[in-house]
């Protein structure tokens, strides 16, 4: 087997042979702040995960794989944090506590929001789903000082939410990040509550009752989204008064 690294670097090659430079400036105006693109489409980046994961794992085993994305998901070039991520998203069943306990590490390498989602979509949900105890994580996040580890305390939880799992940890990451005023963490607890409205709306409805007057307008109108417009204007104080005569 050639060296972790020797990998690592042949992939960055490729990333940055087939950048695409008016799409890079695209990433960049969409992020607002500085940020280093490659300007890959995310269709063609996992084109290229697939790929090489399936070389690397088929050929050198999931061990050798999981170093060679932990290489890559270091510094701050977009494409190669996220290139990271997708080679490891259909090996999740692959994955030990070992794996998880280094990936919950990489919150600390997190640049963006993207790279961010993408792990905590990708990697730590799909986790949590197979061990439902490693939602403890989220539990000790909601309270970090950093906007990165609190955003992940809801964006982590979406998997489960979706198979109507984790309804005592979406309250307590509710109730603790309503007063959260930083708009990444708004929009991931936003974010959380829409997903449980639409795949369990018999335990998310009583919890927007109860927040909904001590929840930013932003969270409140993320988790509504989807709800029928009655609810939803029960939920935001909207409802129409009724003229009198």
């Amino acid at each position: 087997m050639k060296p972790v690294r020797y990998i690592a670097d042949h992939l960055r090659t490729v990333l940055k042979n087939g950048a695409s430079a008016p799409h890079t400036l695209e990433v960049q105006r969409f992020f607002k702040d500085e940020i280093q693109s490659r300007g890959w489409y995310t269709d063609e980046l996992r084109k290229l995960a697939r790929r090489f994961s399936r070389v690397l794992a088929g050929d050198s085993g999931i061990e050798y794989l999981f170093k060679v994305c932990d290489e890559l998901f270091q510094g701050n070039i977009l494409e190669e944090k996220v290139l990271a991520v997708l080679m490891l998203e259909d090996k999740v069943e692959s994955l030990t506590e070992t794996h998880f306990k280094k990936l919950v590490a990489w919150l600390d390498r997190v640049s963006t929001w993207a790279d961010h989602d993408a792990l905590t979509s990708y990697l730590l949900g799909p986790l949590m789903v197979a061990e439902p105890k490693r939602t403890a994580h989220a539990l000790r996040w909601m309270k970090f000082k950093d906007i990165w580890h609190r955003r992940a305390a809801a964006v982590s939880l979406i998997r489960g939410g979706r198979k109507k799992m984790f309804a005592r940890e979406v309250k307590a990451v509710a109730s603790c990040l309503l007063t959260d005023e930083d708009l990444m963490v708004q929009k991931g607890l936003g974010w959380l509550l829409r997903e449980q409205v639409k795949y369990d709306l018999e335990r998310a409805l009583p919890l927007l009752r109860t927040i909904r007057k001590k929840a930013p307008r932003l969270v409140l109108r993320t988790a509504c989204e989807t709800l029928p417009l009655e609810l939803r204007d029960e939920i935001l104080g909207t409802q129409k008064k009724l003229a009198t005569a």
